[in-house]
């Protein structure tokens, strides 16, 4: 069976969630571009979304009509190229119309795992819980047919373990895509000692399809994305609790996201990354890397208590943010304080102390925003840093040692043989964390 026969009858498992919401969404348009093709006219094509709440299903079908309407909208000439036999559709607004139309028209929602035994692919974007993976595949293995492929988005579980599991032959392969799916361009492709050669290189074609980045990762809990940020985080979560003692806990998580966001120039600070990942995410990725990683201590007793008392973070079916170790309202505008069970508020009275106490930024200094449209930003930062190295302030060490340890890991990825290249780990954390520079640098 090649691949354009596979693109004929494709299902995503966990459609209605954050993951697979996007994944659906991608899926739709490729589907609804396929079928209005020359070689797809004659053909049918059909997308089997399923998940196991309807009124969830039903969301999923707003969002994918509202995201299909934006993307006609963006590829009219294309559009126009596509119908150009149909003489009845002359505005922009009746071909992104019809556009909407065929490719929802692919679109079948469903709660019954049953529904994908004849699908040729499937991909699957579902709580990340081994045993629940384990026990949706073992089904799969047994209803679908034998060449049937899996994709999954599993951002940390071995690959090899659920191939094994499962009994699939092969036929699974690590397809991590980042949050948002739609917008994200970075694809982690990850593979066991037993990925059958032929899913390999159909994986590869549909990022291709997707417009995606492909960058490989070795079958390693945790992968390299997961690899770098939880070990980063595991250490940002450890500076906090030096500083717990001098500046209290809330004072602690404040000087911390604000020395990785502002000192090291990046998209967010630590603390409101995990936030925005849901610290109950980066709990659950702590245990499976903890379970199968035999060489290092990857845990965290804050995590578990904060989990306890049900901060959680993450974010609500809207889109916006959960409060975390950080409350979100019209930005950060609080910060948790674990040693009240409450939040406090970000005013000058409670960041003036502790931003003395960082001291000043080091000259040549400019926020992530302005430097990702910046086409000088690696010779910016290049002095930037080299500005950090000579000062002395609290912050500056800080930041320093956090480069240091961010550097460490990456290099831990490839010793490690998690990533083929150093290239590979700046390529996971330049395109799917949006940060400007590698942890392997010259920096430090």
């Amino acid at each position: 069976m090649d691949l354009a026969e596979r693109y004929q009858d494709v299902g995503v498992i966990g459609a209605a969630g954050k993951m697979g919401s996007g994944i659906a969404l991608l899926l739709t348009q490729e589907l609804g571009l396929r079928k209005l093709s020359p070689d797809g006219r004659e053909q049918s094509f059909k997308l089997t979304l399923m998940d196991v709440d309807d009124r969830a299903l039903d969301g999923l079908k707003r969002y994918l009509r509202g995201q299909l309407r934006k993307f006609a909208e963006k590829n009219t000439v294309r559009l126009r190229e596509l119908y150009a036999d149909r003489a009845d559709l002359v505005e922009n607004a009746e071909i992104i119309q019809a556009f909407i139309d065929d490719a929802l028209d692919v679109v079948r929602t469903t709660t019954d795992l049953g529904a994908l035994s004849r699908n040729h692919m499937i991909f699957e974007a579902i709580l990340e819980n081994i045993d629940l993976k384990v026990k949706i595949y073992d089904q799969l293995a047994k209803q679908c047919g034998p060449e049937t492929y899996f994709f999954t988005n599993t951002s940390s579980i071995p690959i090899g373990l659920l191939d094994e599991q499962a009994g699939l032959g092969g036929r699974i392969i690590g397809y991590h895509f980042y949050n948002p799916p739609a917008v994200q361009k970075l694809l982690e492709l990850i593979t066991s000692s037993k990925t059958r050669p032929d899913l390999i290189e159909a994986g590869k074609q549909i990022a291709a399809d997707l417009k995606k980045k492909v960058i490989p990762a070795n079958d390693v809990a945790g992968f390299i994305g997961n690899g770098h940020f939880i070990r980063d985080g595991l250490h940002g979560i450890s500076e906090m609790q030096a500083l717990r003692a001098e500046v209290g806990f809330a004072g602690a998580v404040y000087m911390i996201n604000r020395i990785t966001q502002d000192w090291l120039i990046r998209p967010m600070g630590i603390f409101q990354l995990i936030d925005y990942v849901g610290i109950d995410v980066f709990q659950c990725i702590l245990g499976v890397m903890d379970r199968f990683i035999d060489d290092e201590k990857l845990h965290s007793d804050l995590i578990d208590t904060l989990m306890d008392k049900d901060v959680r973070g993450g974010q609500r079916s809207d889109g916006s943010q959960k409060s975390g170790f950080l409350r979100y309202e019209k930005g950060i505008s609080a910060v948790y304080d674990l040693d009240r069970g409450d939040y406090v508020a970000l005013d000058a009275v409670f960041t003036e102390p502790l931003d003395e106490k960082l001291g000043p930024l080091p000259e040549g200094y400019l926020p992530w925003r302005v430097l990702a449209r910046d086409r000088a930003k690696d010779e910016k930062l290049a002095a930037y840093f080299a500005n950090l190295a000579k000062s002395d302030t609290l912050g500056a060490r800080l930041a320093l040692r956090y480069l240091q340890r961010s550097k460490e890991i990456g290099e831990y990825l490839v010793r490690s043989g998690v990533a083929g290249t150093p290239q590979d780990v700046n390529g996971v954390l330049l395109n799917g964390f949006y940060h400007l520079y590698g942890p392997i640098n010259d920096y430090v």
